[in-house]
C-alpha cells in the first residue's frame, strides 16, 4: 500500500507518495489544480493510496478548512469529501503545526516554537510535548493580529494584519502599492533608495512577531524557518541581535534562536500525523 503527503501553500503543492520501498516527488504551483482534484489525480494515478496526510497554509480544525488567506479553496470538509469520494482517510493540519511537530522531532525538545516566514507569516507553539491548539485549532495565528493600518488588504480581508508588513506577499503588495518593479528580495531592497522603507518595513514587523511569539509562548528554542528566512540567513543574526528590544526580558533567558536545518519541515510534519496525538 501507498501514502500520499501534501504540503501545500500559497505558492507552492508539494507532495510525496510512499510505498514499496519508492518515493515520488512532485512540486507545482498551489494555484494551477484544486486540492481536491489533484487528490483525486494521484489516486487514479496510486490506486494503492490507503493514507493522505496534508499540512495546509491555513487555518484547519477536525479536517475542515476555515479559511486559507493564500489558497484558493475548493472543498471546506475535505476529511469527509474524499472519505465519501475515495474512502481514504484523511488527516489535514495547519502548515505550521505540521512543521513544529517535525522541527520538535529534530531539536529534541518539548519546549520549542516556529516562526516561519514565505509566502506569509506563520508561528506554532509546543509547550511540556504538547501542540498548543486553541478552542478551533488557531492558536498562535501570528500574521493575522492586528499590527499598524495600511492602505492594503490582506488575503483574509483586513488592513492592518502583521502579514501585510512581515511575508514575501505583503512586501510584493507594497512594491506594487509604490509603483515599483522590484522584486521582493530582500538583499535587492535594502540596496535601493527607492525600496528600502519595504525591507525596513519587514525588519520591523519581523522583529515584532518574533517578539510577541518569545513572549507569550516562552520556548526555549525559537526555530525560524520558510522561503524568506532561507533567503536571507541574516534575519537569525538580526533576531539575535535586537529581540531584547522587541521580547519580554525573563522570555529571553537561555532562549535558542536556529535556523530550520530540514529540507520541508511541513511535510516532514505530514508524515507524522497519521500516528501523531499532539
Amino acid at each position: 500500500m501507498k501514502k500520499l503527503f501534501i504540503d501545500i501553500g500559497g505558492t507552492h503543492l508539494r507532495s510525496e507518495i510512499e510505498g514499496d520501498g519508492d518515493i515520488i516527488r512532485e512540486c507545482i504551483d498551489s494555484n494551477s489544480i484544486a486540492l481536491v482534484a489533484f487528490i483525486e489525480q494521484q489516486i487514479a494515478l496510486h490506486p494503492q493510496i490507503d493514507f493522505i496526510g496534508i499540512s495546509y497554509a491555513g487555518q484547519v480544525d477536525n479536517g475542515v478548512i476555515i479559511s486559507a488567506p493564500n489558497i484558493n479553496i475548493d472543498k471546506y470538509e475535505i476529511a469527509l469529501e474524499i472519505e465519501r469520494r475515495c474512502g481514504i482517510p484523511l488527516l489535514i493540519d495547519n502548515d505550521l503545526n505540521c512543521a513544529l511537530r517535525a522541527e520538535a522531532a529534530y531539536w529534541k525538545s518539548e519546549q520549542i516554537a516556529a516562526l516561519y516566514v514565505g509566502t506569509g507569516i506563520g508561528a506554532a507553539v509546543i509547550d511540556h510535548g504538547m501542540l498548543v491548539r486553541g478552542a478551533k485549532n488557531m492558536a498562535y495565528e501570528i500574521g493575522h493580529i492586528p499590527y499598524k493600518p495600511s492602505p492594503l488588504v490582506c488575503g483574509c480581508g483586513r488592513s492592518n494584519c502583521l502579514e501585510l508588513y512581515a511575508s514575501g506577499s505583503g512586501m510584493a503588495k507594497w512594491l506594487e502599492y509604490y509603483g515599483s518593479k522590484a522584486s521582493p528580495v530582500l538583499a535587492e531592497l535594502k540596496g535601493s533608495i527607492n525600496d528600502a522603507l519595504v525591507a525596513e518595513e519587514f525588519e520591523e514587523a519581523f522583529l515584532h512577531a518574533a517578539g510577541v511569539l518569545v513572549t507569550l509562548g516562552n520556548p526555549e528554542i525559537l526555530v525560524l524557518g520558510g522561503g524568506v528566512i532561507e533567503q536571507n540567513p541574516y534575519l537569525a543574526t538580526l533576531l539575535n541581535n535586537k529581540l531584547k528590544n522587541y521580547a519580554l526580558s525573563p522570555a529571553l533567558q537561555g532562549l535558542r534562536i536556529e535556523t530550520s536545518v530540514l529540507e520541508n519541515a511541513p511535510l516532514m510534519g505530514a508524515k507524522l500525523l497519521e500516528n501523531h496525538n499532539g
